[in-house]
């Protein structure tokens, strides 16, 4: 399946459109995760932790939205946006949030 930014799909036209699709994923981050990431931020550097945690939300949002689309029968998602937020009382989870428009193109 083509998962792209643009509205379309170079060289290809789009036949149909099924509408928006969406994939979500909430991760919490543990008291581990923390204090390693507390010490990279301490002695400076980047956070291993926290960006294996982040991507691994974003690839399970993606993958969620590719098998909805696939359901609807779609072959594409055009117009594709991921967007990040933290969430509860201590900002210990991340929301990751992938949508776009499924479409059948030939």
């Amino acid at each position: 399946m083509i998962i792209t930014t643009t509205p379309s799909i170079e060289g290809r036209k789009i036949v149909e459109y099924f509408g928006v699709v969406f994939g979500e994923t909430i991760s919490g981050v543990n008291f581990v995760k923390d204090f390693s990431a507390g010490l990279s931020n301490f002695f400076g550097g980047r956070s291993n932790t926290y960006e294996d945690e982040l991507i691994k939300a974003r690839q399970s949002a993606l993958s969620e939205m590719e098998q909805r689309a696939y359901q609807m029968g779609a072959n594409a998602i055009v117009g594709v946006d991921v967007d990040y937020e933290v969430l509860g009382s201590n900002n210990g989870m991340l929301m990751v949030t992938a949508c776009g428009t499924a479409v059948r193109y030939e």
